[in-house]
């Protein structure tokens, strides 16, 4: 349900359209700096409006997203494409997910239900970390949130 209002508090509207889980996670978001508003980064008060572009910081990349409508209250996940688009590059996409599944890889990250790994996994996960493969990634660092 759209509402008449010309525009609305940026962490509501991120609240209400499923981008984060509470208004004071997009808050916080938007205090350090993670939220951007056509380019500019924004306090939580700052108004959104129709057609503003809004950018979110998922690491490594900015994910976009074109506000179409602006809502009362929170929506079901499947009516949020009424409300936003994204448009963040494809480029930027496949960057966001080769992180994911790297970040999975080298910082051992099983998949949820999987359990507990059998003595045969911890083996296999032994001998990679005593491989040289595993020399490559000293002083890699998951979090990307010092670069900006």
């Amino acid at each position: 349900m759209a509402t008449q209002d010309p525009e609305m508090r940026i962490d509501k509207f991120l609240f209400n359209v499923r981008l984060f889980k509470t208004r004071s996670l997009a808050a916080d978001a938007c205090n350090k700096g993670r939220i951007l508003i056509n380019g500019t980064a924004i306090k939580p008060s700052r108004v959104v409006r129709v057609d503003d572009v809004i950018s979110v910081k998922a690491n490594p990349v900015f994910r976009k997203y074109k506000v179409i409508s602006l809502l009362r209250s929170r929506v079901g996940a499947a009516k949020v494409p009424e409300y936003i688009t994204e448009t963040t590059p494809q480029d930027d996409l496949f960057k966001l997910k080769m992180m994911t599944e790297m970040g999975k890889f080298a910082f051992g990250k099983r998949d949820r239900g999987t359990g507990r790994p059998t003595k045969k996994d911890r083996r296999e996960i032994d001998a990679f970390y005593e491989g040289d493969d595993y020399d490559d990634l000293e002083g890699f660092s998951p979090d990307f949130d010092d670069e900006l």
